[in-house]
């Protein structure tokens, strides 16, 4: 990172990890992401005054077009997760306002069926295709600056999945 943008902020943000009955994790493949397959778990900033779980359940359904009556909140991350922006994308998201993000992660259980998710819910989608994993497989799918956060949010959720 260069020093341009060492001062700069995270943003804040909050992250769900959706797992189904059968212990498996929603990931969906980032529409904006040319270069190869990246798959993430639903995330997104946390708008001024507004609370953590509320930000995760508008988020979640922004993406998925999973709405709240059909999850139940199991676990909140102990700590936040952060991690920075690499070079070629410093400046660029956001507004050039942050170095990366600052994450709080959720763990929800999906109570729906396969059929509620409807990634064309929002007008904004982010994601063109999803799937359930397993778990381990996540840090795999991610991009490589996210990874070190996916595998703290597995190893801290690995007990309640």
């Amino acid at each position: 990172m260069t020093d341009d943008f060492a001062g700069l902020p995270y943003r804040p943000c909050v992250g769900v990890m959706l797992v189904n009955g059968a212990g498996r994790v929603f990931v969906g493949k980032r529409i904006d992401n040319k270069e190869g397959d990246a798959w993430q778990m639903p995330q997104g900033g946390i708008d001024d005054g507004e609370e953590l779980h509320p930000a995760a359940l508008r988020e979640l359904e922004e993406e998925t077009g999973v709405p709240p009556h059909l999850v139940t909140i199991i676990a909140e991350s102990r700590e936040e997760h952060f991690y920075d922006l690499p070079d070629f994308l410093m400046g660029k998201l956001w507004g050039g306002k942050y170095r990366g993000q600052r994450q709080k992660w959720l763990l929800l259980r999906f109570g729906g069926e396969d059929t509620d998710i409807n990634l064309d819910a929002d007008d904004h989608a982010e994601f063109e295709a999803w799937k359930w994993v397993e778990p381990e497989q996540l840090p795999d799918l991610i991009v490589p600056f996210k990874k070190r956060v996916y595998r703290q949010v597995v190893e801290e959720f690995r007990g309640l999945i």
